[in-house]
């Protein structure tokens, strides 16, 4: 089902059963997945590879080119995965360079007006609220939130399971299972409803409540003497280990 207004070019692939609405405009390079759905006015640039049953809403861009000035002009890429949804005027940019494309993974919902800007990782069953953007380099975890307006610097790193609130700035690496609000943000606690909609065994919170009042909440110590101090049966927990390997590995810093 192709409107006859939508331009489409004899170098794009589309997929079966796809349905592409009034004035889009579906670039060269472009492979689109089956059943995929454009309302109307959506813009695809090359090289992006779609996979299968993703919506576009009315003026989305994807796969634009990178706004990093060190882009040269080569080749760069943008892949998605299966059943996102792209809500009015979502911009996607392809990579800075062509190692490293932008990735999108599956059952991820970007609002109105929402931003993921070059060389970005996106895991899967994200939510970017309306006006949620993501800067150059930004590693998003899988079931995030990233609430309205809230802006995350690039480089930067969003954990599993984690929410940022609304308006919130975001300059240093956000710890999975946490709620972070505020300008600049700090985390205000565990996300613990989020975790109990995702059946999290009551222990598993239990044990990352304890973490948060002895990582978050100390004043006293910094975090590498706070980590030191935590009991050894603790550390043993899963989902807490997951978390102190999330902190181990950032380049810069955790918010606290």
């Amino acid at each position: 089902m192709i409107h006859p207004t939508a331009i489409i070019s004899n170098n794009a692939t589309i997929g079966d059963d796809c349905e592409i609405g009034p004035y889009c405009v579906i670039e060269s390079d472009v492979t689109l997945g089956d059943r995929c759905k454009l309302h109307s006015h959506v813009v695809i640039h090359g090289k992006s590879q779609i996979g299968e049953e993703n919506e576009f809403f009315p003026f989305a861009a994807i796969g634009t080119k990178s706004q990093d000035l060190k882009y040269a002009g080569e080749p760069t890429y943008l892949e998605i995965g299966h059943r996102n949804v792209f809500r009015e005027n979502v911009t996607i940019h392809r990579g800075t360079v062509a190692e490293i494309p932008t990735r999108i993974g599956d059952h991820n919902l970007f609002l109105a007006y929402s931003h993921v800007a070059h060389d970005c990782q996106v895991g899967n069953h994200n939510i970017l609220s309306n006006n949620g953007t993501l800067g150059g380099h930004v590693e998003l975890g899988d079931y995030a939130i990233v609430s309205g307006l809230a802006g995350v610097h690039q480089f930067c790193r969003i954990g599993d399971h984690a929410i940022v609130g609304g308006i919130s700035k975001i300059v240093q690496d956000v710890p999975p299972f946490t709620i972070v609000d505020g300008n600049p943000a700090a985390v205000r606690g565990i996300n613990q409803i989020g975790l109990q909609r995702r059946d999290f065994p009551p222990d598993a919170i239990r044990s990352l409540k304890k973490i948060y009042k002895k990582l978050f909440l100390k004043k006293d110590v910094n975090l590498t003497e706070a980590i030191a101090l935590l009991p050894e049966d603790l550390c043993q927990q899963e989902c807490v280990q997951k978390l102190l390997t999330f902190i181990e590995q950032s380049d810069r810093g955790i918010i606290r």
